[in-house]
């Protein structure tokens, strides 16, 4: 096996955490001793032993001389765990290789540093795009103060959401939907706003065969249409954003209160990264898109394209608002990928030309 082989090997194992690290990163460590691996492991959810920690309990003594491969910065600081950096020297490793820098500013090349200080060899880069895809996420937590917001819909061939009556089950197929179903298991919140509330009364809630964990629901609703009975307050974390502090709400929904007229999509975003929510799938109807897209706190969008023809001047489209005038305004896509899905399209993209570069501290 090749170097690339060990950190691709480190990176696989990071995935394995992806839904159950935040606000922490997911992190794969390898440890590799005379080109064998010895030792490997990673970050399964926040509060838990980090990846280079496992992997240098599975390699007990081997870890002497070894070298570690590790995708992102070895940790330097006290939080919920002792930093991995003081573990990595007493362990005796010989040489580190890290993928990237890591964007905490508690962090922040102070791990690299600590060890080269320790007379640990430190290698930078390795894997390093892929690595930034994969911790998309917290890379953009930490660099913005921000969550990062992945706009899904789904709609037919002429670009409606639903009928002129309202009726959108089922446009895309069920692969699709199990496809948004595992995003709702891997992020921290879902987003909509109490237009689809109303007209749908739906859960938002995680139904895979295997189970799964339900998202933190997040509901925009400005002027409190959404009634007490409606399932989305159902039991479970629920934050509604509104501008007006009556009625009373159940005891576990927790309000989020704006002076109004309207819910500050930026100022709630941020109410969001302070409550540690780092990523959020908004499922929004054609108002709360276009709003979302123009206070610029949408990251990538999901379009499933269903091969259905649907019609009707008034039937609704994913993003509404007052659009734009000329095409050279339009909002483009970014590192664009298009793959099948059952009978569906999924176009994915990014509103940022910059998508998930990394930049160093």
């Amino acid at each position: 096996m090749q170097q690339g082989d060990f950190m691709a090997r480190a990176l696989e194992l990071a995935a394995r955490g992806r839904g159950r690290t935040s606000p922490n990163p997911m992190v794969g460590a390898v440890v590799v001793k005379d080109g064998q691996i010895v030792g490997e492991g990673f970050h399964e959810r926040a509060g838990r032993a980090h990846a280079e920690v496992v992997a240098l309990r599975c390699a007990g003594e081997l870890a002497k001389g070894a070298d570690l491969y590790v995708n992102l910065e070895p940790c330097s600081h006290y939080g919920r765990t002792p930093p991995c950096v003081e573990a990595i020297i007493q362990a005796g490793i010989k040489k580190v290789y890290a993928s990237i820098t890591d964007p905490n500013p508690l962090v922040c090349g102070r791990g690299i540093a600590r060890l080269r200080e320790a007379g640990v060899e430190v290698s930078v880069g390795l894997g390093a795009e892929q690595a930034a895809k994969l911790n998309e996420v917290f890379i953009k937590y930490m660099a913005t103060g921000f969550p990062f917001v992945i706009m899904k819909t789904a709609m037919s061939l002429d670009g409606k959401i639903a009928t002129k009556t309202g009726d959108a089950r089922w446009i895309s197929s069920a692969s699709s939907r199990r496809l948004t179903h595992q995003l709702r298991d891997e992020v921290d919140a879902i987003m909509v706003g109490s237009g689809t509330v109303c007209a749908d009364n739906p859960r938002l809630t995680t139904r895979l065969p295997e189970g799964g964990r339900d998202p933190i629901r997040v509901i925009i609703d400005s002027q409190r249409r959404v009634p007490p009975t409606a399932r989305v307050f159902d039991p479970g974390r629920v934050i509604l954003a509104t501008t007006k502090a009556d009625p009373p709400l159940p005891p576990h929904v927790e309000m989020i209160l704006f002076p109004g007229p309207k819910v500050d999509l930026i100022e709630l975003a941020k109410a969001l990264a302070d409550r540690e929510i780092t990523s959020v799938l908004l499922e929004g109807g054609a108002g709360l898109n276009a709003a979302a897209i123009q206070a610029g706190i949408v990251d990538k969008v999901m379009f499933f394209l269903a091969p259905l023809i649907i019609g009707g001047e008034g039937a609704p489209t994913p993003v509404g608002g007052v659009g734009v005038d000329q095409l050279r305004d339009a909002q483009p896509l970014y590192d664009l990928q298009v793959c099948r899905v059952e009978e569906d399209i999924l176009v994915e993209g990014y509103l940022r030309r910059e998508g998930v570069v990394h930049r160093t501290c």
